[in-house]
């Protein structure tokens, strides 16, 4: 299979991930957040997967899609994955606040159409 062909996929894969990490943080205050290691692990790594997904997506997808910013979104990844002492969890918090709604909505205008 094409790395094009698994395209949809990792989008999905990343739009849940992105939904997952809202969920993370509903309803919670950013001191909440900083208090609760249990929460902080599991946006950690759901930000992770969405990087992951990311950069798995092809080259061609990617270049074809600049509105969405496929490096700080990888770039966050590979902080969380190989340089966890930099992770500031007060801004995973506003990325998962503020900076996942539209990157949901981007995203979700990229999948193919389902066919039946």
């Amino acid at each position: 299979m094409s790395p094009e062909n698994r395209d949809p996929a990792y989008l999905w894969d990343m739009i849940d991930a992105a939904e997952r990490a809202r969920q993370t943080v509903a309803g919670i205050t950013l001191e909440q957040f900083s208090e609760d290691e249990i929460r902080k692990l599991a946006l950690e790594r759901a930000l992770e997967i969405i990087g992951e997904a990311a950069r798995r997506l092809s080259q061609s997808f990617q270049d074809a899609h600049p509105e969405v910013p496929w490096r700080q979104v990888i770039g966050q990844r590979n902080i969380l994955a190989h340089e966890y002492g930099r992770i500031d969890h007060a801004q995973l918090f506003h990325t998962a606040t503020k900076d996942l709604p539209p990157l949901i909505e981007n995203l979700r205008r990229l999948l193919p159409p389902l066919q039946k």
